[in-house]
This record gives C-alpha cells, structure tokens and sequence, in this order.
C-alpha cells in the first residue's frame, strides 16, 4: 500500500483512494474553475501528470482525459495520477480558439507564467507551479483547434539535458504516435517541464471542434501506454516505429480575409510549391503561400475565415 495519502493543489487522496474537485480560482482578477481527478494508487510509484484544453476547444484531449480518470483501476495503480482535463476554463467555455480569454495569449507560449502578469501568465504560472513542478511524468493532450485538421503527431521539447531529453523521447514513444516533432520553442507546457528535469510529451490528435469514438480511443490508448512506460501500471507497452521531424515551418496569414488551402493534411510538400492564398474581402489575392521547405503538412486551418497574424498550415520534416 501507498505508505500515506497524496495531496496536490488543495485536493488530498487517501491510499488507494479517487478524489475530484472543481477548484474555484481567482487568476489576475477573474474567476474561473479547473476540475481536478487526483487518483492515490494502492501501491507506491511515480506520480504522472495529464492534462488537456490547454486550448480550450480541442476535444479528444478532455474526453481520453475524462475517461482515465473516471475508469483507472487504483488496486492496479502505482503511484499518483493527476488529470486536469480542462485546463483552460475560459477558453472551454467560450470555444475559444488559440487564446484564453479575457486575455488575447496563446496559453500555450506563456509557462512556466509569470505570478504577477495577465490572465494567461498567472493561469500558466498557476498550473507550472500547483501541478507540473510536482510531476514525474507529464502528458499534455493536444489537438487541432476548432479551425484546424491535423495529422496525429507529439510533440517533445529538447532542453540539451541528454537524460531528460531522451526519458521524453522514450515517453513519446510509449505514447505510439508515428510523428514525432523535437521542439525548442519556449512558453509551451512541455518545454517548461522539461527545463526543470520533468520528462514530457505533447499529443495532438483530431481536430475541428471533433471528438469522434475513434480519436477518443487512439488518445486513450497512448495515455494507458504512457502510464506503463512510467511504471505506474503494470503491464507492457509496445512503442511503434516513429518518424522524428527536426525541422518545420509554420506559416501564418499577414491579412483578414478569406483563406484558400490548396493542400490537405498528410500532403507531402515541395519547396516553391503554392498552398493557397488569402484574398481579401473583395476578393484580391493579398497572400500566397509558398513551401519553404520539403515535408508533410501536419495541419491546416480549414475555415474560409482569416485574421493576420492566425497560422495557415504548419509543415514538419
């Protein structure tokens, strides 16, 4: 048995035992909620993060989360597994895409946050401090937003610290998505956690504001292979063969107006090649977008509408 209960941001779990709350929070001014499933195995282990709706609108993340935590099995638990699965209450709430309102921040670019700047900072900061800094193991379920197809793919930050580095990889691995992009883009979850020695993986699947049965079970599925690869299950894991991008281009609008893709996601893409173009209102092209490098497109935006400054695809390689 667990030698004692397990408490974390505010919410205590006896051995062997589930507790779940919906934490009332004031961030910068504003309230919000975070519901919280602290799940105290039977038997000791690591403790594992997941959360999910860091973007608020992207579904399978919270539906695979919601369903780890209401259907693990804590005799067959080791350890502590923590499950936010709706991380970014605002944004859920007003099907917010990119942004967590009131603020106009990607959450996403702002941890590990800052305790006395915007909504998005202090929310980061909260989350980085209350539950990743505490984390063995961190999983951050992803997906398209609500304007977005992607190509199932995860998403590892790589610090320089080899051990880390490679606990994240193997951990992605685990997770048994085919793609897997190595990032140092800083502000995100992933490269937060794993500046502080925390090994972790971002997982994106589905995509526009969709959560169907199947994409629900491929989220799951990687998030029971996780839990394995930490040790807090006793069972195995097969990692599949995975394709490793080191390279990518995101390509954003620099107009309003209307967007025309002329790729699709899992297209294989050539330098010089025209992807589409944005018009403006009247119908004018104002913008074409042109491959800047080879590779596979991993996601396009498939809404007419366009703002500048919105991502129109992203290619890896």
């Amino acid at each position: 048995m667990s030698k004692s209960s397990f408490s974390i941001a505010g919410v205590t779990a006896a051995p062997g035992a589930r507790e779940a709350r919906v934490l009332e929070l004031i961030i910068a001014g504003t309230p919000t909620q975070l519901p919280l499933f602290v799940l105290n195995g039977a038997q000791d282990g690591p403790t594992v993060l997941v959360t999910a709706a860091i973007h608020g609108g992207e579904y399978v993340g919270t539906a695979a989360a919601m369903q780890l935590a209401l259907t693990t099995d804590l005799a067959a638990l080791r350890g502590q597994l923590v499950i936010a699965p709706i991380a970014s209450m605002t944004a859920y709430a007003k099907r917010a895409i990119y942004i967590a309102p009131p603020d106009k921040k990607n959450l996403n670019r702002c941890f590990p946050g800052k305790a006395d700047g915007s909504f998005a900072d202090q929310l980061a900061h909260w989350i980085f401090t209350n539950l990743i800094s505490k984390a063995d193991f961190y999983v951050d379920c992803h997906g398209g937003d609500i304007n977005e197809a992607l190509i199932p793919f995860s998403v590892i930050s790589i610090t320089g610290n080899a051990a880390v580095d490679a606990k994240s990889m193997k951990l992605a691995e685990a997770f048994g998505i085919r793609y897997i992009m190595t990032s140092s883009v800083k502000g995100s979850t992933v490269s937060a956690a794993a500046a502080i020695g925390v090994p972790a993986v971002l997982t994106e699947v589905g995509g526009q504001g969709q959560w169907s049965p199947a994409e629900v079970q491929q989220m799951y599925d990687g998030l029971i292979s996780s839990l394995a690869f930490a040790g807090s299950l006793a069972r195995g894991f097969k990692a599949m063969p995975t394709h490793v991008l080191e390279h990518s281009a995101s390509m954003r609008s620099d107009h309003d107006g209307l967007w025309y893709p002329q790729v699709k996601v899992g297209d294989t893409v050539k330098t010089g090649q025209n992807l589409g173009h944005v018009t403006d209102f009247l119908g004018n092209t104002v913008q074409t977008a042109i491959a800047s490098m080879d590779g596979t497109v991993m996601y396009v935006v498939t809404t007419l509408a366009m703002n500048a400054g919105d991502p129109l695809l992203f290619i890896g390689a």
